[in-house]
């Protein structure tokens, strides 16, 4: 199953999270790698003295906590088994995988001082706006290769693959569609449905993008995507149902709009069963990208650093591209020879340009959607 993660700020989530990850609920462990270095306030690999001491001090603690990733979302479990097989002696301790981002900040404060708090997160952009307060500052080694606009300049959240957001469709319950305005059509009646609630959902709030630039809108006016959806909503096309491979194999969700590499992998998942196609409209191409950051409180500090450096290596970034996701060092990997080809040349093709909300416009839109979306599709 392919797990909703949540992008938004503002959610109300609850309480304490049921967590599987090993290990007592004593207080954190020490932050120090044995050689003086506090792992836990350490901003680069030079406060380790390079990429050895971190691995050194990582091995040390011994373990690593994560939280909300899903093996099947944009190839994660090939990215978890390979951090395992480089460091066998780092236990990876996976808790909830289907938790939203907005809870893995909860479960972080709930578990504050405990050794099994997570260490890392991997969350949507307004989450990661909202919660500067719980990261701690870390620039990975390849950290000149992440486009400024995908990266806070402390490095207190960094973006990593990312997507655009599309349009999967069973071919034999409905026509392919070419425009917005298809989907207003009477061959979707009861037919067309986003990946969650969008005052909540990454994936659901950049549909609502997708549609606000596709609509006479842009990034720094959403109205437009909300009025897309108040008016399919009204033609009764729009199902209030959150799609999973299940949905898409009964027949219940036989159009869906979510990221790229989603769509992709439904159509894996469901192979054999239904076809699915995935299409990106013409015109502008509205892209996004998932964040990673460390813990301010992280149990396993130098683990949590060294989790970041193998996320942005050429090997993890290449996986990402596996996994049909788009990874934040493309072009400078691209212009270095190490991404890998095949894949990169395989990733759908966009007509148009290609829009990213940044920090302000996405906290524009998490507002305007806050106030709006409700009583748009009511």
């Amino acid at each position: 199953m392919f797990t909703k993660r949540i992008a938004l700020a503002g959610v109300a989530v609850a309480a304490a999270l049921a967590l599987g990850l090993t290990g007592c609920s004593a207080s954190a462990t020490a932050t120090g790698d044995g050689n003086g270095t506090d792992a836990a306030t350490a901003t680069n690999l030079d406060a380790f003295g390079g990429l050895s001491g971190l691995e050194e001090a990582a091995k040390a603690e011994g373990a690593l906590n994560v939280i909300a990733l899903p093996r099947d979302w944009a190839n994660y479990g090939a990215v978890l088994d390979a951090f395992a097989e480089k460091y066998p002696e780092i236990t990876i301790n996976e808790a909830t995988p289907d938790a939203s981002s907005a809870e893995e900040i909860q479960a972080a404060q709930n578990l504050a001082g405990q050794d099994t708090a997570p260490d890392v997160f991997d969350v949507g952009a307004a989450v990661a706006l909202a919660n500067t307060d719980q990261f701690a500052p870390y620039q990975v080694a390849t950290w000149a290769d992440i486009p400024d606009a995908l990266k806070e300049q402390s490095g207190l959240w960094v973006g990593d693959y990312g997507g655009y957001m599309a349009i999967g469709y069973d071919p034999d319950a409905v026509p392919e569609p070419t425009s917005l305005d298809d989907l207003l059509g009477a061959d979707y009646k009861g037919k067309v449905a986003i990946n969650g609630d969008p005052t909540q959902a990454g994936a659901a709030f950049a549909a609502v993008g997708m549609a606000a630039v596709q609509n006479g809108g842009s990034v720094d006016d959403f109205q437009p995507g909300i009025d897309f959806f108040s008016e399919l909503n009204k033609a009764g096309n729009f199902v209030k149902i959150d799609p999973t491979p299940a949905t898409i194999a009964s027949g219940e969700t036989p159009v869906v709009f979510d990221w790229d590499y989603l769509n992709v992998g439904y159509g894996k998942d469901l192979d054999g069963q239904r076809n699915w196609k995935v299409t990106i409209l013409p015109g502008d191409g509205y892209a996004g990208y998932y964040n990673q950051a460390v813990n301010k409180d992280a149990p396993h500090p130098a683990a949590a650093r060294l989790w970041q450096e193998f996320l942005y290596s050429d090997d993890a970034q290449n996986l990402w591209l596996a996994g049909g996701a788009r990874p934040v060092r493309a072009d400078a990997m691209a212009e270095a020879g190490t991404i890998d080809k095949e894949l990169f040349s395989a990733l759908p093709a966009v007509d148009g340009d290609t829009v990213v909300p940044d920090a302000d416009q996405a906290e524009a839109a998490s507002a305007l959607l806050g106030e709006k979306w409700a009583a748009a599709v009511q």
